[in-house]
């Protein structure tokens, strides 16, 4: 069964790389599955794309994530990076080295005063990770930073996100104090729950050059067209953001709200009936099943 949200990653052309990088560095990993782009002509932002990836499922960790070759208008940045809590030295300093080869360090890895070790890099696609020494239940938590003009808004985005899903609350929050570098009562750190999934936020002060983008994105699965609509009405904040079940919300984070029918038509075993939705889909921007399934029989 598909979990209810998955981290979706944003590459140029080198997504089925990648999957296999990252399935190469974690235990309990697999590529699952990598649908692509239809092998005829293709125009607009997606020329030249075909046969790259439009959609690989990969487990890290047991974990489900998703990919896609998206071509380079979109690039990875640290507002959006995965927590990894690792269990021993040798694990994280194993996972550091090899995550490390041909990135960027944002923070060394070593001892700070909220860590035995800890590490913050971008790897060699520009996916940003953090490293941490401390095992917890979910081994690698998608973590967001508000920056920029969301700075502050941490904890409201938190509400708001859990508002939505069921199984879902605030952890725990740590603020800034005085003296400390950051706004005295923001989040310095906080755990939340999203349908029974763990994410971490804070607050990352204003001034950072970047901010959310829709290299990363959180991709919610949907039982029905009326789930469908729900998600994207409570969400969606930017319509020039929406394309292809892609959306943005108040906060400048990228979701994409997915009906689980649209992975079994756009995986037809008849490839005109596939070629049909995936055409059908790339016009669309909240996705409508009665659509896809019209496309799919001509």
């Amino acid at each position: 069964m598909n979990p209810k949200i998955r981290t979706f990653l944003w590459f140029d052309t080198q997504a089925e790389e990648a999957m296999h990088f990252y399935t190469s560095i974690f235990a309990n990993s697999r590529i699952e599955s990598i649908q692509r782009y239809p092998d005829g002509p293709l125009e607009g932002p997606w020329k030249g794309m075909e046969g790259k990836v439009i959609t690989g499922v990969f487990e890290l960790a047991g974990q489900q994530f998703m990919a896609l070759d998206g071509g380079p208008m979109f690039k990875f940045t640290p507002s959006l990076s995965l927590f990894v809590n690792c269990e021993t030295i040798q694990e994280i300093d194993s996972i550091w080295e090899q995550l490390s080869e041909g990135g960027s360090a944002l923070m060394p890895l070593q001892k700070y005063q909220f860590s035995e070790k800890f590490g913050w890099l971008n790897d060699r696609y520009g996916l940003s990770w953090q490293l941490n020494l401390a095992a917890r239940a979910q081994k690698i938590t998608p973590f967001l930073m508000f920056v920029g003009t969301h700075n502050g808004k941490a904890e409201d985005a938190m509400k708001f996100y859990t508002s939505l899903f069921q199984d879902s609350g605030i952890e725990r929050i740590e603020r800034y104090g005085e003296g400390e570098m950051g706004t005295v009562g923001a989040v310095k750190h906080a755990v939340f729950r999203l349908h029974g999934q763990e994410f971490m936020a804070m607050d990352g002060g204003t001034a950072h050059a970047f901010t959310f983008t829709e290299a990363t994105s959180l991709l919610v699965s949907c039982q029905s067209q009326a789930e469908v609509d729900h998600f994207w009405d409570q969400l969606s904040a930017d319509p020039q953001a929406e394309q292809c079940g892609w959306l943005k919300d108040r906060y400048g984070l990228s979701w994409q709200i997915n009906p689980d029918a649209l992975s079994a038509l756009l995986n037809h075993p008849d490839p005109e009936k596939s070629k049909r939705v995936t055409d059908a889909m790339l016009q669309m921007k909240k996705i409508d099943i009665a659509g896809l399934e019209r496309a799919a029989n001509g």
